[in-house]
C-alpha cells in the first residue's frame, strides 16, 4: 500500500521549506498548568535563547531590514484519534524520530500536514483490569506530556483551539488528549471517587473521553459489549453531566445504539464521534446510521470518520475474515516474531495478499464517500477526520501513512467538499463549544 511517490517528495520538500521558514519557540500551549503538577522545566533549545551580543567590528552601512516571509502551513488539519500513545509509553519510540514503522510520527504530521491529533489515551481491559487501568491512563497521560517537554520547539500540549491554531502558526505539532472507554477510570469502590477522576483527566489537559470502547463498563454499554441494547447506566448519567460541566467533549463512538440515544437525551454541548464511519455505506455496528449523524449534527458536533478498511467496506472485511481463519498458522508465525502489533500489519497485509489476490482493499475513494455522506445528509460542518491511526492494521489503498494525507485532501476537493472545515475548523468548532461559560 505504497503511497503515492511523487505527492511523498513534494510533501517532504514542502515541510522542509516551512521548518526553514519558522523561528523555533520554546514554550508549551498548556505549559502554565502543567508545571503546576510538578515536572521539571524543559531546557531551552538552542534556538530560543537569547543571541549575543554583536560585536563592536565595524560593520557595512545599514540596510533596510528583511522581514520574514509567512510561511503558508495551509488549513488546520486535526485528526480525532490515533492510537500512537501506546508505543510511546511501551516502546518508548520518539515521534520525534521517523520511525521505520506505523502510521504517525510528527516528521510524517509535517508531511501529510497533520497540525496536531487527539492522541489516544486507551486500556487494555484484559492488561489492565479494575483499578490497575487507571495507573495505566496516568501513565498514557504522562507520556505524551514528554513528548513535548522533550521537543517544545516540535510540539505542545494544547486544550483550547486558540492553543491549537497558536501552534499552528509556531510550526508545532498539537498534542491534545482524549481517553478511550470510562473503563481507564478505574474501579473504585466509590462512585464519587469515579466521578472525581473525570475531574483530574479535564485538569491533566484530556478533552474528550468516549463512554465506551468495545467493552461495557460502569457507565454504559458497548456495541462491542456483552448488552449492545442495553443503554447509560445511571452513573453514566450522572457522568455525562460531569463532562458538561467541565467541558469535556463526549465521544459517541463505541456505544451501543441505545446509549448513542441516552448520550443525545441528556447531553447539553456538542458531541464528538471521534473515529466512526458510515452504516448507510458499510453495515456495521462500529458505524453511525443516518438518524445518528443528524443528532449529532444538529446538536453542533460532528462525526470523525475512521479509515479502517473493515469499517469502511464491511463486505471487504468478511471477505478478509475469511481468509484469516483459513490461514491462522501462517498468520500467528508473523504474529509471534513481532513484539508489538505495528511492526507485523505490513507483513500481515502482504500474505493476505498472498493467500488471495483477488482480494483488494477499499481506497481513497471509498473513505471519500463515507465523507461525502456525512455532508450530504448533515451538512459539511458535521464531518472530520478520526483516522484511528496506529490503531488499526489497515488503511486504505493509497494513504500508506499520515504523510499521504494529501491523497484525502485531493479527493475532498475532486468532490468539491470544503476542506478547511472537515480537515480542522469543524472540530475546533466542538472543542471551543465546550467551554464552560461561567
Amino acid at each position: 500500500m505504497a503511497g503515492h511517490p511523487t505527492r511523498r517528495f513534494l510533501s517532504r520538500l514542502w515541510a522542509a521549506a516551512a521548518c526553514a521558514g519558522v523561528a523555533l519557540a520554546g514554550v508549551a500551549c498548556g505549559s502554565a498548568e502543567e508545571r503546576a503538577l510538578g515536572r521539571p522545566e524543559p531546557a531551552l533549545a538552542p534556538e530560543a535563547r537569547a543571541p549575543e551580543e554583536p560585536s563592536a567590528v565595524a560593520s557595512p552601512e545599514p540596510t533596510a531590514p528583511e522581514t520574514e516571509p509567512e510561511v503558508d502551513r495551509g488549513p488546520i488539519a486535526i485528526d480525532t484519534h490515533v492510537d500512537t500513545t501506546q508505543r510511546m509509553l511501551d516502546a518508548s519510540d520518539d515521534l520525534a524520530d521517523r520511525l521505520p514503522d506505523g502510521h504517525l510520527d510528527l516528521p510524517r504530521m509535517r508531511e501529510g500536514g497533520l497540525t496536531g491529533a487527539f492522541f489516544s489515551i486507551w486500556v487494555r481491559p484484559s492488561a489492565y483490569p479494575g483499578e490497575a487501568a487507571w495507573t495505566r491512563a496516568q501513565a498514557l497521560i504522562g507520556a505524551v506530556q514528554q513528548l513535548a517537554e522533550r521537543h517544545p520547539d516540535e510540539a505542545a500540549v494544547c486544550r483550547t483551539a486558540e492553543e491549537v491554531r497558536a501552534a499552528h502558526r509556531e510550526g508545532r505539532a498539537a498534542l491534545l488528549m482524549g481517553v478511550e472507554g470510562a473503563h481507564a477510570l478505574g474501579d473504585p469502590e466509590d462512585d464519587e471517587v469515579l466521578l472525581a477522576r473525570i475531574g483530574r483527566l479535564h485538569t491533566q489537559g484530556v478533552r474528550y473521553m468516549t463512554v465506551t470502547w468495545s467493552n461495557d463498563n460502569r457507565l454504559g454499554h458497548s456495541s462491542g459489549g456483552d448488552h449492545p441494547e442495553r443503554g447509560l447506566t445511571d452513573l453514566g448519567r450522572r457522568a455525562i453531566r460531569e463532562m458538561n460541566r467541565l467541558g469535556m467533549i463526549v465521544d459517541v463512538s463505541h456505544v451501543s445504539d441505545r446509549t448513542f440515544w441516552d448520550i443525545v437525551e441528556i447531553a447539553e454541548r456538542p458531541l464528538l464521534a471521534s473515529h466512526s464511519s458510515c452504516r448507510a455505506l458499510s453495515d456495521h455496528p462500529r458505524n453511525m446510521t443516518d438518524d445518528m449523524i443528524r443528532a449529532v449534527a444538529e446538536r453542533g458536533g460532528a462525526v470523525c470518520i475512521n479509515y479502517y478498511t473493515t469499517f469502511l467496506d464491511a463486505e471487504y472485511g468478511r471477505r478478509r475474515r475469511r481468509v484469516e481463519r483459513a490461514h491462522r498458522a501462517e498468520l500467528r508465525t508473523i504474529r509471534d516474531a513481532h513484539e508489538h502489533s505495528w511492526q507485523r500489519w505490513a507483513e500481515t497485509n502482504a500474505a493476505i495478499r498472498g493467500f488471495d489476490p483477488t482480494l483488494e482493499p477499499p481506497g481513497i475513494a471509498q473513505l471519500g464517500a463515507h465523507f461525502a455522506h456525512v455532508a450530504s445528509i448533515a451538512s459539511p460542518d458535521a464531518v472530520c477526520l478520526g483516522s484511528d491511526f496506529d490503531g488499526v492494521g489497515e488503511l486504505p489503498a493509497g494513504l500508506e501513512d499520515v504523510a499521504d494525507l494529501g491523497a484525502l485532501r485531493e479527493e475532498l476537493e475532486r468532490r468539491e467538499l470544503p476542506v478547511a472545515p472537515i480537515f480542522g475548523e469543524n472540530v475546533l468548532r466542538v472543542l471551543a463549544a465546550q467551554t464552560p461559560s461561567d
